[in-house]
């Protein structure tokens, strides 16, 4: 009871339901809030602090910053949310001004990309199938996945077409300019059960068997250390869970390795079943994906007990 008390006593408060209001459509960082709302920051601060200890909102730090999400877990604040009226005149005005900062927000990180010569889909440079690697790849998942974490994200787009399969999904990327984009099309869309946040793959600040599968989409021949890379994603997967890799089988084009950063040129089937079989996954298929590029996609499932290598 006394949960539950705390929770409607933290809800219980105009500006408080409008960050709820607010952060159940997408993550926001305090400085988008206080240019949303036109409050003082550290009085939004102390009203972020009591919904964040109530269980209301969830605090995900990133570098200086942090964001604020309702969790998927929130039922109460859902609840709350759900009587409050869509014509209100004050959250109306929130939700535009919101949207306002959100297209700003995507036109700085897309000016930023532009400037850095980050603003492109590396399936398009490249040639590759895209229609038929998604196509692969959605269906190796189960039909309905519960929680879902997708490794080096970019700008969501893999989680947004995966959005109506899974009931909880988080992206993890290194760059702030590509989750800035991927917020602003998870905003869009309203896929409040989706967030994103900056992590490292080999560090992920994420617990141990919590989620039910894995995902890494063109993310290994960028990887300093594999093997690493998979271990961190083994390690935070269910037993029984599913962990898909799409990625370049090997190849000549040397080119890559120096005009688009790739370490590695390729992998093959009895590397990637080692490096699965020291995270204790257990490699069950593969299958190739013709294109200009030959692209594999590996599927593996999470064990309870040490498992075998298996080769292809």
């Amino acid at each position: 009871m006394d949960e539950l008390l705390t929770q409607l006593r933290a809800a219980a408060e105009p500006t408080r339901l409008r960050l709820l209001a607010l952060c159940a459509r997408g993550a926001w960082c305090v400085s988008d809030l206080v240019a949303i709302l036109g409050q003082s920051q550290p009085r939004l601060s102390r009203h972020l602090k009591l919904l964040v200890e109530a269980g209301l909102l969830l605090r995900t730090p990133e570098g200086a910053n942090a964001w604020f999400q309702v969790p998927t877990e929130a039922d109460l604040a859902r609840q709350i949310l759900a009587r409050l009226p869509e014509d209100d005149p004050l959250l109306a005005a929130d939700r535009r001004a919101a949207a306002r900062l959100a297209a700003e927000r995507a036109r700085v990180a897309s000016d930023s990309f532009r400037r850095h010569g980050a603003d492109w889909d590396e399936i398009r440079a490249l040639g590759l199938p895209g229609a038929e690697i998604e196509a692969a790849l959605l269906g190796a998942l189960p039909a309905r996945v519960g929680r879902l974490l997708d490794i080096g994200c970019g700008t969501g787009g893999l989680l947004e077409r995966l959005a109506s399969r899974i009931e909880e999904g988080v992206g993890v990327d290194a760059s702030r300019d590509m989750l800035a984009l991927a917020r602003t099309r998870l905003a869009e869309r309203g896929l409040s059960h989706i967030a994103v946040r900056q992590a490292d793959m080999y560090r992920l600040p994420l617990a141990d068997a919590s989620f039910d599968a894995v995902t890494l989409q063109m993310v290994l021949h960028y990887a300093e250390d594999p093997a690493a890379a998979l271990a961190e994603a083994g390690r935070v997967l269910k037993p029984g869970g599913v962990l898909l890799i799409v990625d370049l089988a090997p190849h000549q084009r040397a080119d890559l390795l120096g005009a688009h950063a790739h370490r590695w040129p390729g992998f093959d089937d009895a590397e990637i079943a080692g490096w699965l079989g020291a995270t204790g996954c257990a490699a069950a298929r593969s299958e190739t994906i013709p294109g200009a590029l030959p692209v594999r996609l590996w599927v593996a499932e999470r064990k309870t007990r040490p498992v075998s290598v298996l080769t292809f």
